[in-house]
C-alpha cells in the first residue's frame, strides 16, 4: 500500500488556486460556526489541492459531525475545475444534492443533479453540460461512472460512504479524469479501509468534535421480540413534534 501510495504521488494533477472567491461567500452564509476539527480537516484538504500531487483522501466523522459542509467547502476552493460528488443511493444523491445546491445557488456556481429517476430529456441536457464545461458542481448515484458520462475537467471526486462501493466503481469515476483529486467520507471505517489507512493508501483526517447545539444521537438495540417498538418509534417522534 505504501508502495502504491508513493506510485499515487509521483502522478500530476492540477493545482487548485489559493482564492478564497467562493469559500468566503459560503461561510458568510452558515447560520453556524465551524468546530475546530471541521477547520483543521479543511486546511489538510486545502493543502492537498494547492500540491501538484492528487490528493487522497479520506474524511472519517460520525454521523452529524458535519462531513457534508467540509465537503461543499471543498467543493468551492476556487478554481477551473469540475466537482463530482457520488452517492450509494439516489435518496442520499438527493439530500447532497439540495445541500449543496443550497449554497451553488447564492454564489452563482451551477449544481446538478443526476440520478437514474430523471427524464430523458433533462438527463440528455446534464450530460451535454458536463461534456461543455456549464456545470460545476453534478451530484449523483452509479449513473456518473456511465461510459456516456463525459466531464470537461474533473478536478475534484467526493465519494460518500465509500465502503459501500467497489473498487471498481471507485476507479471507473476516478478515471473520468486523469490524476483527478480524491475525497473519500465515511462515518463507519471497516477493516478494508483502516487497512488502506494504516498501511499509507490513504491520507485520514478525522472529524472528531460535534457541533454545538447538534441534537445527540441516539443509538438503541432491539429484541427481535419487540421489533414492533420500532414501527411505533417514528409515529412517537412525529406525535411528540406536532405538540
Amino acid at each position: 500500500m505504501a508502495i502504491k501510495k508513493s506510485n499515487y504521488k509521483k502522478n500530476k494533477t492540477k493545482q487548485f488556486t489559493s482564492k478564497d472567491n467562493y469559500v468566503s461567500k459560503i461561510y458568510k452564509l452558515l447560520p453556524f460556526i465551524l468546530t475546530n476539527s471541521q477547520i483543521r480537516v479543511l486546511k489538510e484538504i486545502r493543502a492537498d489541492l494547492e500540491s501538484s500531487n492528487p490528493m487522497n483522501r479520506l474524511i472519517q466523522g460520525d454521523v452529524g459531525s458535519g462531513k457534508t459542509i467540509v465537503a461543499i467547502l471543498a467543493s468551492a476552493i476556487d478554481n477551473t475545475a469540475q466537482v463530482a460528488i457520488m452517492a450509494p443511493t439516489e435518496i442520499l444523491a438527493e439530500q447532497h444534492f439540495n445541500s449543496f445546491k443550497s449554497y451553488c445557488d447564492k454564489i452563482d456556481l451551477s449544481c446538478e443533479l443526476l440520478i437514474s429517476d430523471i427524464k430523458k430529456k433533462e438527463k440528455e441536457k446534464i450530460i451535454g453540460d458536463l461534456r461543455s464545461g456549464d456545470i460545476n458542481i453534478i451530484v449523483g448515484t452509479h449513473a456518473l461512472i456511465q461510459e456516456n458520462i463525459e466531464f470537461k475537467n474533473l478536478g475534484l471526486s467526493i465519494i460518500d460512504e465509500q465502503h459501500r462501493f467497489g473498487v471498481v466503481h471507485r476507479k471507473n469515476l476516478i478515471k473520468k479524469a486523469k490524476d483527478s483529486n480524491v475525497l473519500a467520507m465515511t462515518a463507519t471505517p471497516i477493516p478494508r479501509t483502516l487497512s488502506m489507512t494504516l498501511h499509507g493508501d490513504l491520507d485520514i483526517s478525522i472529524i472528531d468534535e460535534i457541533p454545538k447545539n447538534r441534537i445527540p444521537i441516539k443509538t438503541k438495540i432491539v429484541n427481535e421480540n419487540h421489533l414492533d417498538s420500532i414501527s411505533r418509534s417514528p409515529c412517537n417522534v412525529i406525535e411528540r413534534v406536532k405538540k
